[in-house]
């Protein structure tokens, strides 16, 4: 009896465990059935709607400029110096002195390789001198010999023989032989007088080669130009090393800079697209790495057409001043510049990105009433940001600068069930709920 009872016992909790399997089975269907309507209703109709990003046409100024990278030249400045070598006995200036050409900058004890420098480029001075002093009185023998044979030439001249009575000439005298030779005496002279005069300038002209070679080489150290005195590292007990080039010759080394009161100038590259577009005048904006968020204006001074070549690459060197002077710019700072080619007054303005172009005719999209029209326009003069609208829009229109498209689901024809991923039918593919559990 017990044996039965348990049995019984145990088929009733089987059909209750399986009564609550299919329940739960049953409950989590319907819920994915009532998920699937509402999406459906919710997304499944929608079109999806573009967004429309908008601006007004106005009025205003049109820039169009050109921009190119470069750096600062040193067109206001120039090096010192020196090709001596030895221990710096004497500094006369420091940085930021103001000094002339000439001025003594400091003064070297020469080592020995210093001293045979110097004695070489002071003899070579000296003989420079000494051709300069011997062409001047070859010049004066010269002179002397010219002034003899033109008096010479005025005694024949003027005598009876070859002048008539009222002073003028006589033409068939001066044909004799004896005429002639007086007179090409006298004009062999001049022509040997003004030789010697260009002999004296080339030999002046060596001097000041030489004299400078000489100032090079010497114990003392001299500014090149007038200036302010930047960069001076030297100090009493500097040594100064002999140096020697490529080719064996001395060579100079530098020891300071000398900057001028010049307003400062900017070289860039420009491009074989941008070059034509640059001219000389045209106001420019810069900036410099070396001060980022400060600008400082200039004028194209001049534009090197030849161009160089690197790399097959063809650039054309633009030169720019700045209008003023600025002390905290250095030579060889990076600079970007921003050239003005053209400036147009009271026009229409619309963004660049509101005109499109297609089979050579411009468009823009115009909003009108919420709908969006497409209208031909002609534009003129573009700028990296903005173009001119010469004809096809007023002042304050409103355009279409962009179009966002919308994500969604788009359904057209025969509606369709939320329900078709699973085809049509039930989760079991067969239109029923599968059964669990074998009955």
């Amino acid at each position: 009896m017990s044996k039965i009872k348990n049995t019984i016992r145990l088929i009733a909790n089987k059909a209750k465990s399986l009564l609550s399997t299919r329940k739960r089975i049953a409950i989590f269907i319907i819920l994915i059935l009532i998920v699937g309507f509402v999406g459906w209703k919710v997304f499944g109709k929608k079109t999806s709607q573009p967004q429309y990003q908008t601006a007004q046409v106005e009025k205003g100024t049109l820039i169009v400029s050109v921009t190119a990278s470069g750096g600062v030249s040193t067109a206001n400045s120039a090096d010192v110096n020196t090709q001596t070598s030895g221990v710096v006995s004497k500094v006369y200036v420091q940085n930021d002195q103001k000094v002339k050409s000439g001025d003594p900058i400091a003064e070297v004890d020469l080592d020995m390789d210093g001293k045979q420098r110097a004695a070489q480029a002071l003899a070579s001075y000296q003989s420079a001198k000494n051709s300069l002093d011997s062409a001047n009185a070859n010049l004066y023998s010269l002179q002397s010999t010219m002034f003899t044979q033109w008096k010479s030439y005025m005694d024949i001249a003027q005598s009876s023989t070859y002048q008539n009575p009222d002073g003028s000439p006589n033409t068939a005298q001066r044909q004799l032989p004896q005429f002639y030779s007086t007179s090409d005496d006298w004009l062999a002279a001049e022509a040997k007088y003004k030789i010697q005069q260009n002999v004296i300038k080339q030999a002046q002209t060596s001097v000041s080669s030489v004299w400078a070679s000489y100032q090079q080489a010497s114990p003392v150290i001299y500014a090149p130009i007038s200036g302010t005195i930047t960069g001076l590292s030297l100090q009493v007990g500097s040594v100064l090393t002999a140096q020697t080039g490529s080719s064996g010759n001395s060579a100079a080394q530098r020891i300071a800079n000398i900057k001028t009161d010049a307003t400062p100038t900017v070289t860039v590259s420009l491009t074989q697209i941008d070059a034509p577009k640059v001219k000389s005048q045209d106001k420019v904006t810069l900036t410099l790495d070396a001060f980022p968020g400060k600008t400082y204006t200039g004028h194209v001074v001049s534009i090197d057409t030849t161009g160089t070549v690197s790399s097959g690459v063809t650039t054309y060197p633009a030169f720019i001043k700045l209008d003023t002077g600025a002390e905290e710019i250095f030579p060889n700072m990076s600079a970007q510049a921003n050239i003005i080619t053209q400036i147009k007054d009271n026009v229409l303005l619309v963004p660049s990105s509101a005109v499109q172009t297609q089979n050579g005719q411009s468009f823009v999209q115009v909003m009108k009433n919420g709908k969006v029209e497409q209208v031909s326009v002609e534009t003129g003069l573009v700028s990296s940001t903005q173009i001119e609208i010469v004809s096809g829009l007023s002042e304050g229109d409103t355009i279409v600068t962009s179009t966002i498209q919308a994500t969604g689901q788009q359904t057209s024809g025969q509606t369709q069930s939320p329900f078709g991923a699973f085809g049509g039918r039930g989760i079991g593919g067969d239109g029923a709920i599968r059964r669990i559990g074998g009955d």
